[in-house]
C-alpha cells in the first residue's frame, strides 16, 4: 500500500478558538462565483506541471536503480542496503527544520530551481564515477544524504511556492492536477526503471533522473509570473528562534496539530508495510514476481483515477469531510489485505482491490490534506509548517516505525506486523475525527494573519 506524504517561524500565532458551530471560514469558491479558467489553460501552471511529471518520472527510476546499483554493482549486504535507508532519513532530520526556516527567509522559486540544478548534478557523478572505475558504497551514501537535503528544500518551498502561482482558491484543483503527476510515474516509472537497467546498466539508468531533474529546473525557470517578494526582515532573528515558531505555529492550531499527529502515527504504522509488504506477498501468500508487479501497478492506477476526480470529491464533501471519509474508505478497504489467503487467485484479490481502490482514495486524502494545510498556515510561515510536518513523519516516525516493524515481525510474524500496521493508520483517523475537520468545508477566504 503505498503512501504519499504525502506533507512549518514568525510571530507566535495564537490559539485559535472553535466557535460552537464548528469554524466559520469565508467561502472562496462557492455556485454563485465566477469559475475560473481552467488550470489547463494556464500557461505557467502548465510548465510547473510539465516539469514536475517529469520529474516525478525519473524520481521512480533512481529509487529502483539507486539500490540495484548498490547490490549489482558493489556487492552490498543487508548492512549497506540499511544504510542508504538511514542517510535518505538523516537528511530529512538533520535538514528540515532549517530547510523550512530558509523557505520562509528567502524567495521560493531560486530554491526550486537550484534544488533541481544540484541534484542533477549529484546524480550524474555515479555514472561519471562508475565509467571511470571508482564507484565505492561511500559515494552512494553521500549522494544519497546531499540529495535527500536538497529534496527537503524543495519540498518545503514546492507547497509554499504553489498557491503564489494559481491563487490560495484554487490549490485544491492544482494540487489534484499535481497529484496526477506522481500517479503516472508510479505506473509507468518501474517498468522503465527495469527496462533501463537491463538495456544500460543501473549506474547508467539513473542519468534518466539527472535529466528530469534538469528539466524541472528549465520549466520552473520558464515561467515568467513574478513571484511575491518575501515579507521585509526589520529585525535580526536567530533561525533557531524562526524555527521553534514553526514548532508553535502547529503546535498551537486546532487542525493542523490533529493533522501532525493523525500524519505521525500513520507513518509509524505504514512503515510496517514498507519493511514487509514484499515479504508478506511472496513468502506469506506465494505470489509470482509478475502478480505482485501487476499488484503493486494497480495502486498507480489507483492513485492516477483518484487525482483526477480529487477536486470533485472535496467539492462535494468539503475539505474536512473528504479527509476523514477517504481515509476512513481506504482503512476499511485495507482490512483485507493482512486477511488475505486461500488460492492464489483469491488473495490476489483481497490484496489488488486495497490498492486500486485504496490508493484512489488516499491520492483525494492527500489533495484535501495539502490543500488545508496551505490554505490555514500564514505564507509567512508555510515553509516552516510543511517542513515540521516531514521532519515529524518522514524524519522521525517512519524510521521509528521501520525499525519497530522488523522487531515485531520477528515476535508475531510477517502477517502479524501487517495487521498490527493496518490498526495503526485505522487508528490515526481519530485524531481527525475528534478535530474541528468535520465541520470545515472550505479554505478560508483570507490566510490566518494575513488579513
Amino acid at each position: 500500500m503505498s503512501r504519499r506524504r504525502r506533507g512549518l517561524v514568525y510571530p507566535r500565532t495564537p490559539r485559535h478558538r472553535r466557535p460552537r458551530d464548528g469554524p466559520t471560514l469565508r467561502v472562496v469558491t462557492d455556485r454563485q462565483a465566477v469559475t475560473p479558467p481552467s488550470l489547463w489553460r494556464h500557461a505557467d501552471f502548465l510548465k510547473l506541471w510539465t516539469g514536475q511529471t517529469v520529474s516525478e518520472l525519473g524520481s521512480v527510476v533512481t529509487r529502483t536503480a539507486v539500490p540495484l546499483v548498490a547490490l549489482l554493482v558493489l556487492g552490498a549486504g543487508p548492512l549497506e542496503m540499511a544504510l542508504l535507508v538511514v542517510a535518505g532519513s538523516l537528511a530529512v532530520l538533520l535538514v528540515g527544520f532549517f530547510a523550512g526556516a530558509w523557505v520562509d527567509r528567502l524567495p521560493r522559486r531560486p530554491l526550486l530551481i537550484a534544488s533541481d540544478a544540484i541534484r542533477a548534478v549529484l546524480l550524474v557523478s555515479i555514472p561519471v564515477a562508475y565509467a571511470a572505475g571508482i564507484l565505492r558504497m561511500e559515494q552512494l551514501y553521500l549522494v544519497t544524504f546531499l540529495e535527500g537535503c536538497l529534496g527537503v528544500l524543495f519540498d518545503a518551498a514546492y507547497p509554499a511556492y504553489v498557491p503564489s502561482l494559481i491563487g490560495i482558491e484554487r490549490v485544491v484543483d492544482g494540487n489534484s492536477k499535481l497529484a496526477t503527476s506522481s500517479s503516472l510515474a508510479e505506473i509507468g516509472g518501474p517498468g522503465l526503471a527495469g527496462a533501463l537497467v537491463q538495456l544500460f546498466s543501473a549506474p547508467f539508468a539513473i542519468l534518466i533522473d539527472a535529466v528530469s531533474f534538469a528539466v524541472s529546473a528549465v520549466s520552473l525557470l520558464l515561467i515568467r509570473a513574478p513571484e511575491p517578494p518575501r515579507p521585509a526582515r526589520t529585525t535580526v532573528t536567530a533561525i533557531r528562534t524562526e524555527i521553534a515558531e514553526g514548532l508553535q505555529t502547529v503546535r498551537h492550531h486546532e487542525v493542523l496539530l490533529p493533522i501532525a499527529m493523525r500524519s505521525v502515527v500513520a507513518h509509524i504504522a505504514g512503515s510496517f508495510y514498507g519493511v514487509l509488504y514484499v515479504i508478506y506477498l511472496i513468502d506469506d501468500l506465494h505470489l509470482p514476481p509478475l502478480v505482485l508487479g501487476i499488484v503493486v501497478s494497480a495502486g498507480g492506477v489507483g492513485s492516477l483515477v483518484g487525482s483526477l476526480f480529487a477536486a470533485r470529491v472535496i467539492r462535494a464533501l468539503g475539505l474536512g469531510p473528504a479527509l476523514i471519509w477517504t481515509a476512513a474508505g481506504a482503512s476499511a478497504l485495507g482490512i483485507l489485505t493482512p486477511l488475505a489467503q486461500g488460492p492464489i487467485l483469491l488473495a490476489t484479490t483481497m490484496v489488488l482491490i486495497p490498492q486500486l481502490f485504496g490508493d484512489g482514495l488516499q491520492t483525494i486524502e492527500g489533495v484535501a490534506e495539502l490543500s488545508l494545510i496551505q490554505g490555514l498556515s500564514p505564507d509567512r510561515v508555510l515553509g516552516r509548517v510543511n517542513a515540521t510536518l516531514e521532519v515529524f513523519s518522514h524524519g522521525i516516525a517512519y524510521p521509528i516505525g521501520a525499525v519497530t516493524a522488523a522487531a515485531v515481525a520477528g515476535v508475531i510474524g510477517v502477517r502479524g506486523g501487517i495487521a498490527v500496521g493496518w490498526a495503526g493508520m485505522a487508528l490515526s483517523i481519530l485524531f481527525l475525527v475528534l478535530s474541528p475537520l468535520p465541520g470545515l468545508r472550505t479554505i478560508p477566504a483570507e490566510r490566518p494573519g494575513e488579513a
